[in-house]
């Protein structure tokens, strides 16, 4: 069951979103959507996010004992293994959710046995409603988290995702911690519930230690292609990015229309491949309410984004929210400071847009790339965009390689486009085009 808080600042059309979206989320986990539970209010309540009245439907819906079960204590009041004493819903004047009544409630098909709430909860609110529901609860981010850890293939991303996992479980360890437990009297030491968090401090810092030496060698191999021209596609999650990378690679990049299939960054050549090459890298993707943990774990596969020539932001033109994901994907690449990188931004799964509504996005987006990445023909324009936008950046140069340097002509046909080759007694005359950068360091070469 999915249950929401609509606040007054967000609009009808945004909720509704936002509903479907964490229904996409908790299929991607394998779970039916059996019944909703929306409600409007000016604040989320502190104490189980929802008012009495709608807790007492949702408790009728799970079969649990509702808010009489979760025996609220007074204010201040507080157990010695609580960090927050539990709270009573409360209701702010215009609140339209303490009527038991059927708005905003989608009755259930079956009873279900998960309660997934599309906001992050503290540990008491969700202590509170498990309690009032009987069943297990879980919160945006913890439905994030357990997407990703599924998901995660490279030894990276699963150690990225397990940090984040216990970040998001040490303080909500106390869930399943009595106080009967805890060591009484002077000296008695820590109770268990402590050492528990302590062994998490102590697991994290381990992790932390492991990824970065994966990391220094992901930076080793991004240094051998600092001169490459790169490519990075960006985006919303399943909008596609998985499906180009194959187009325009060739490769046999895994793709699924879940959310967060794919979270292992891929580099892969241009295909038909040219000189120079360009690379393509297919990057994680985004979502509203990203957890912090998630987005700072997954920085290093990010700086593929960051060290790019170009970013290609995908959205999918098919989704009517996608230009609030696009500034979802351009908040987040500001986070970790690619918001100066080139971008040109590619409208895909354009072949379930209507042809009227595509004349509309032209107009509104005139520099986007509209496009289906399952279309032969829309790829090979892309790939002809990608080419002409590296090839503006080339300037005009000459190279004299003498002849006791002549490895040193396969390293100017790998990174310049060389225009005629001839010879003489001083060695090889080669007119070429390249980045400005590569040709200087062409020209170093060749002067050493």
């Amino acid at each position: 069951m999915l249950v929401a808080v609509q606040l007054a600042t967000v609009a009808d059309v945004d909720h509704e979103a936002d509903m479907a979206e964490l229904g996409r989320l908790v299929n991607t986990l394998g779970y039916d959507v059996v019944a909703t539970v929306s409600q409007r209010r000016s604040n989320v309540s502190k104490g189980a996010v929802l008012g009495e009245g709608k807790l007492r439907v949702l408790a009728e819906i799970t079969g649990g004992p509702g808010p009489a079960g979760m025996r609220f204590k007074k204010p201040g009041q507080k157990r010695d293994d609580e960090d927050e004493p539990e709270e009573a819903p409360e209701s702010a004047p215009g609140d339209d959710e303490d009527t038991g009544d059927d708005a905003g409630v989608v009755h259930a098909s079956k009873t279900p046995t998960l309660v997934v709430v599309d906001h992050d909860l503290s540990p008491s609110q969700l202590r509170n409603l498990e309690k009032c529901t009987g069943v297990e609860v879980l919160d945006r981010s913890g439905v994030i988290i357990e997407i990703f850890h599924r998901h995660a293939r490279s030894r990276e991303a699963r150690l990225e995702v397990e940090i984040a996992r216990l970040n998001y479980v040490a303080p909500r360890m106390r869930e399943s911690s009595g106080g009967g437990d805890r060591q009484r009297g002077r000296g008695a030491g820590e109770s268990q519930l402590e050492l528990d968090r302590r062994k998490i401090r102590d697991r994290i810092a381990e992790l932390r230690r492991e990824i970065d030496g994966i990391q220094r060698e992901q930076a080793t191999r991004r240094a051998l292609r600092q001169n490459a021209r790169r490519v990075a596609l960006v985006g919303y999650t399943n909008a596609g990015k998985s499906s180009l990378m194959r187009a325009l690679t060739g490769s046999d990049v895994y793709v699924m229309d879940k959310l967060f299939a794919t979270l292992d960054t891929t580099v892969r050549a241009l295909h038909p491949e040219i000189k120079p090459r360009i690379l393509v890298s297919d990057t994680v993707g985004f979502i509203k309410k990203l957890p912090h943990d998630l987005v700072a774990s997954f920085r290093s596969t990010l700086d593929e984004a960051l060290e790019a020539s170009l970013l290609l932001y995908v959205a999918d033109a098919s989704d009517p929210t996608f230009r609030s994901q696009l500034d979802v994907t351009r908040s987040t690449l500001a986070e970790i400071g690619a918001e100066g990188v080139p971008y040109k931004l590619v409208l895909n799964k354009v072949d379930r847009v209507a042809e009227e509504d595509r004349t509309i996005l032209l107009r509104e987006f005139p520099e986007a790339i509209l496009m289906s990445a399952k279309d032969p023909a829309d790829i090979t324009r892309l790939r002809q965009i990608l080419i002409d936008f590296f090839d503006a950046l080339m300037v005009p140069g000459e190279l004299v390689v003498p002849y006791t340097k002549q490895a040193l002509v396969s390293e100017v046909y790998e990174h310049a486009k060389v225009l005629s080759e001839t010879y003489d007694e001083s060695g090889a005359h080669l007119v070429l085009r390249a980045e400005p950068a590569a040709l200087a360091r062409l020209q170093s070469l060749v002067e050493k």
